[in-house]
């Protein structure tokens, strides 16, 4: 039996999954590792604590593992988008990596706009100028931290450097350039006009390959510490979304994509480059070659559901902490929340604005809490499945994945709210399955992504939009969307007292 290893750099931990043939997880290993937080708005990770976790990660997944190593033909990646990793010319790592959820760049922001245009950024690049893309970050840094900059000659995105450090070539590929504002994506190459009207030469950034593309060899050094063959073949990889697409099966034209974890996706697949949706919802490279998705995103989804677990039930595990959602009924009884923790980005585009509870009264129960925070994160995915239809896209058929496919009431709630059929795959792997497949399309076990999808993925359930269910939450969905605007000029006013 041959394999591939999956490995998803994300925010909070880095996920590895052994894969067989048949698309069967034999293997999975995930460790923990730190954000740095040391002002309000600011995220930071230690790049090397990803190097570390992933190689002890591998190293145990080989001691769980009975076969023989040189049966891994290959290795491939997703990772966490946007962030910010500087390297010297040395190759070494100039300060830690500004992370997707840093919120610093607001200036920067509009410094983007005053230098190029909202018009001409969104016919280049696809997508707004926003605080988590890295094109923000590196002005932030060429601003605030001009001695680093002047030593930066390459820039990476997290994933990219996990694999350098694996392999020692730098490379970046399409799905993740996508996110960076500096990539032509109907062109599929850097752009040379953002770089020269900010001055950065086009070398700083990283030479460019497709998702399943081989990059090279697993070099010596890991090989022995991990106990990977150094023939172990590595491939790209790509975007976390780009390959939880592709993990859910999002490879042709009509499929759609909710995604919870830290933040939360709702994704459709595109076929064509010329898609207009006014910068509304972001426009990217797909993993799978010459195909593109679009993606709108909530922020704080999966972290507005831990947020109220650390804080109002830090002993419980998520489990017991859902078991009564379903005694509660639709609304909360009149209790509405807005997942606003770190600002938002679909369809606001608002660092500033922040979450709410709204319709507390003395007889609301903990229970009656945690519905609101599941239908407020749910009610936020559903805006942008609202700009897509607006813009023509058909969405009868979602894939759920993540944290709000791991709970019966909520998978329920999901179709009701979107009023949309709800598949839940056998596979709750996402991102992690879709870098395998990377891995085993490279390696050529199939002809095609599409043709690996048929393989590997599998749907097990099916929830179907109750009509009535489906009304009622029309009428909460038009209150939800008032909030955001009754509440932006008071989170602004509230701005000088954060810490």
């Amino acid at each position: 039996m041959k394999y591939v290893i999956g490995i998803d750099l994300g925010t909070s931990a880095v996920k590895i999954l052994l894969i067989n043939m048949a698309g069967e997880v034999s293997c999975e290993v995930s460790k923990a590792y730190p954000l740095i937080h040391e002002k309000s708005g600011y995220s930071e990770q230690n790049p090397e604590e990803w190097i570390e976790k992933t190689i002890e990660g591998i190293s145990e997944l080989l001691q769980e593992f009975n076969g023989d190593s040189r049966d891994i033909e290959g290795i491939s990646f997703s990772g966490q988008m946007h962030g910010l990793v500087l390297l010297d010319k040395e190759n070494n790592v100039l300060r830690n990596a500004i992370l997707w959820n840093d919120t610093r760049t607001t200036e920067q922001c509009r410094q983007i706009y005053e230098t190029v245009g909202k018009e001409k950024l969104l016919a280049i690049t696809k997508n707004p100028a926003l605080e988590g893309f890295t094109l923000p970050k590196l002005l932030w840094v060429k601003q605030y931290e001009p001695e680093i900059f002047e030593q930066a000659t390459v820039f990476m995105l997290p994933k990219d450097y996990l694999r350098f450090r694996l392999t020692g070539k730098i490379y970046s590929e399409y799905s993740d350039a996508a996110g960076t504002l500096l990539l032509n994506v109907s062109e599929k190459k850097w752009s040379t006009e953002i770089c020269d009207l900010f001055g950065f030469q086009l070398d700083i950034c990283p030479p460019l390959v497709e998702s399943h593309d081989f990059v090279g060899e697993i070099n010596s050094d890991v090989a022995s510490k991990t106990g990977l063959a150094e023939s172990t073949k590595v491939f790209a990889g790509g975007a976390d979304n780009a390959c939880g697409a592709i993990g859910s099966g999002i490879l042709s034209e009509g499929r759609t994509l909710c995604s919870v974890g830290t933040s939360g996706v709702v994704l459709s697949y595109e076929e064509k480059n010329d898609q207009d949706f006014q910068g509304k919802v972001h426009y990217f490279n797909h993993g799978e070659e010459n195909t593109y998705y679009t993606m709108g995103v909530t922020l704080a989804a999966g972290h507005s559901l831990s947020w109220f677990k650390d804080n109002f039930a830090q002993h419980e595990n998520f489990e017991n902490l859902l078991n009564d959602v379903n005694l509660v009924p639709i609304g909360a009884n009149g209790l509405l929340f807005t997942p606003y923790l770190a600002g938002e980005r679909t369809p606001y585009a608002d660092a500033n604005i922040r979450g709410s509870f709204i319709g507390m009264d003395a007889s609301h129960k903990r229970s009656d809490f945690v519905r609101a925070v599941l239908e407020g994160i749910t009610f936020s995915l559903n805006e942008s499945i609202e700009i897509f239809r607006e813009n023509g896209k058909k969405i009868d058929t979602v894939i759920s994945i993540g944290g709000g496919a791991k709970n019966e009431t909520w998978l329920q709630m999901q179709a009701d709210i979107f009023n949309a059929r709800i598949v839940k795959l056998s596979s709750e792997q996402g991102p992690g399955m879709g870098a395998a497949m990377l891995a085993a399309y490279g390696a050529g076990w199939f002809s095609s992504l599409k043709e690996c999808a048929e393989k590997f993925l599998e749907s097990v359930k099916t929830y179907n939009p109750v009509t009535e269910n489906a009304e009622q939450y029309q009428k909460l969905f038009r209150i939800y969307k008032q909030v955001y605007q009754q509440t932006k000029s008071i989170n602004d006013e509230l701005l000088e007292f954060r810490k």
